[in-house]
């Protein structure tokens, strides 16, 4: 199967991990994801005016190169992912947005959110399937406490993300137990690490990490694993606690199907 790819800007750079071990263990799970050419920044953040269109267009063009192909989107970035999806919503269902949308684009034919978008999570859950992956793995990682840190982007606003349950998610978990660890569960996993605001309210996304981590901790947590660039970076370098070790969920993937983590 293939899917088209939306790697987007962070995952050439600083999180080139999270890129490498998903196209990685992507071939061996028998899928692959080919990235489009030539696309651009989806923006970082979805813009809540309701009359703002020109930053919404990167997104539309991704969406659109995806329906030419016939293919789905798949997206690593809970950032990238959480514009993309919120921004094929409004070209569903919000009609002077598609309009004025395709009106930029002159496009050959117009796009109205034909493209369905998928997490690399949704992909392990619902088409290859957890059970599937299991059977694929050759190191388990036995005896390994592994929590999952969501954090806002993935699961909010739920009715047009539509990834799980926002209060009390489970597909991270599920993953983290499909490559044999125990996944420990525990209160501020879907809370904000305040990353948006790290550079200007220091010691506020300070103590939001901080609770993170205690929260991890207090529950038996020897490392965390998320999707998000921005929460990694804030996780690891924010707040005056103990810091859990935080890898990329892809990274763990690799390393349970044998693929090299150097």
């Amino acid at each position: 199967m293939v899917y088209s790819y939306y790697p987007g800007c962070t995952l050439k750079n600083k999180a080139q991990d999270l890129d490498r071990y998903a196209r990685m263990s992507a071939e061996a799970l028998g899928f692959t994801l080919e990235e489009i050419e030539e696309w651009q920044c989806c923006g970082a953040v979805y813009p809540q005016a309701s009359d703002e269109i020109a930053t919404k267009l990167s997104a539309v063009r991704a969406l659109n190169d995806a329906k030419e192909k016939g293919q789905d989107l798949v997206t690593l970035c809970s950032g990238c992912h959480h514009v993309i999806k919120r921004v094929n919503d409004d070209m569903r269902n919000v009609e002077d947005i598609r309009t004025r949308a395709n009106n930029y684009l002159a496009l050959a034919e117009p796009y109205e959110g034909e493209t369905e978008v998928l997490h690399f999570l949704e992909v392990l859950r619902d088409r290859v399937g957890f059970e599937a992956l299991r059977e694929k793995v050759v190191n388990p990682l036995t005896g390994r406490k592994i929590g999952a840190y969501y954090g806002c982007m993935l699961l909010r606003p739920s009715g047009v993300m539509a990834f799980d349950d926002p209060e009390n998610p489970r597909i991270m978990e599920d993953f983290i137990r499909a490559l044999g660890a125990e996944a420990v569960v525990y209160p501020y996993r879907n809370e904000c690490c305040g990353g948006y605001i790290s550079l200007k309210e220091k010691a506020l996304a300070g103590s939001l990490v901080d609770q993170v981590m205690e929260s991890a901790r207090d529950k038996g947590a020897e490392e965390l694993i998320t999707a998000c660039p921005l929460c990694l970076y804030n996780l690891k370098n924010s707040g005056a606690a103990k810091k859990l070790p935080v890898r990329y969920l892809t990274e763990i993937l690799a390393e349970a199907l044998g693929l090299s983590t150097k």
